[in-house]
């Protein structure tokens, strides 16, 4: 199972759309996981309308509207693995334990929020997974956006793509 994996998009006050590989990389998947952020409810319409499978949160700057149709925390499993995805997780310092401890059930934990990626796993054996931000890049050297594979209980293949400041304008749609 194909997976994309994408935060803070932030439209459209960050950009005034996803990037074209990032589009590209939606009709490819079998899923696009949302860690929040996504401040329109125009982006959820469009991922619903084009993808196979949609799962996303809320983030702290989403409104009324995207807080009526998305949890703040979902849970599913795709491939075998059991999902976590929520928006925030605190600070840096302590994550892994933190996170091990809210989501004891989960295998992999998705979440956003910094627009840092990060690919860390908890001494439990939780992976906790941020894709950084495709349209609101903030202090990182460029755009960033993750995929991967789950079957038979595992994810393989992640991998952590990039896109430079001047790359983003390019329509997607």
């Amino acid at each position: 199972m194909r997976l994309l994996l994408i935060s803070d998009t932030h439209l459209p006050v960050r950009a005034k759309d996803m990037p074209a590989p990032v589009w590209d990389a939606v009709d490819a998947a079998d899923v696009v996981i949302h860690a929040g952020d996504w401040v329109s409810v125009d982006l959820l319409d469009a991922l619903e309308a084009r993808a196979k499978r949609v799962v996303g949160v809320f983030g702290n700057n989403d409104g009324a509207a995207l807080r009526a149709r998305l949890p703040e925390v979902a849970k599913v499993e795709l491939g075998g693995v059991r999902f976590a995805v929520v928006h925030e997780t605190g600070a840096a310092a302590g994550r892994e334990r933190r996170c091990a401890a809210a989501h004891p059930d989960a295998d992999v934990l998705v979440f956003g929020h910094s627009h840092i990626p990060w690919d860390t796993t908890a001494p439990g054996g939780l992976r906790l997974l941020n894709p950084g931000s495709p349209t609101d890049r903030r202090r990182q050297p460029t755009f960033t956006w993750m995929t991967a594979e789950a079957s038979d209980g595992g994810l393989a293949a992640v991998e952590l793509h990039h896109l430079g400041p001047g790359e983003r304008a390019r329509p997607g749609r």
